[in-house]
């Protein structure tokens, strides 16, 4: 962990560099923002580091489920900042989508976890993997360039959010045992995989630099 927030300094001074370096050149006609002043940023990192907080020393299903909730969240509190401050009504409509599906699923996650009997201890292989997306994730959404611009600077972190769902969805189906996750991770893969597309086709189009 402590080698993830040394990771996260480091960005934010080089992002502040950056900026420096921007404001001299008005040509390029780019502004960057730094990390620890960005919006959509602050939210990732919250949730980072609350899911970097959770106790794992439960069934691979449990967890799973446990750390999606968490995962939701951050997707709905972002979805929520890009209702409130996005100007794009198509990245708008889709955090609107983003919101409903995510609110949906902790709901679904919630039962499993109140119903569901454990089969199995904590399983530390799917652990390391949960850990090194988590880290991963972290890395990526620190690399991103982020200027501010709600409507980019969410699609930028929402991709780099849904493929680390999309890996943990993919630990639990190989770990995990109960058929209800399996299916629920399976369904994530399939929705988040085709958002990550529709994302960036519009940062494709839409992208100032």
């Amino acid at each position: 962990m402590k080698k993830l927030l040394s990771f996260r300094l480091g960005l934010v001074l080089l992002s502040a560099s950056v900026l420096l370096t921007s404001c001299d050149d008005e040509d390029e006609g780019l502004a960057i923002q730094p990390h620890d002043q960005n919006a959509m940023m602050s939210i990732m990192h919250s949730m980072m580091d609350k899911m970097e907080a959770m106790s794992m020393n439960e069934d691979p299903d449990i967890t799973f489920a446990r750390m999606m909730i968490m995962h939701h969240q951050g997707a709905i509190d972002m979805s929520n900042e890009e209702l409130s401050t996005g100007d794009d009504a198509a990245i708008k409509a889709m955090a609107q989508k983003i919101k409903d599906e995510q609110q949906k699923e902790i709901a679904e996650l919630q039962a499993f976890i109140s119903s569901y009997q454990p089969d199995q201890p904590a399983d530390n292989t799917f652990n390391m993997e949960l850990m090194s997306s988590m880290e991963k994730s972290g890395k990526q959404s620190d690399l991103q360039v982020l200027t501010g611009d709600t409507d980019q600077d969410f699609a930028q972190l929402m991709i780099v959010h849904h493929q680390s769902a999309i890996e943990n969805s993919r630990s639990v189906m190989e770990h995990g045992t109960s058929a209800a996750i399996k299916e629920m991770a399976h369904k994530m893969i399939n929705a988040q995989m085709a958002e990550i597309q529709e994302l960036q086709e519009w940062l494709l189009a839409n992208k100032s630099y």
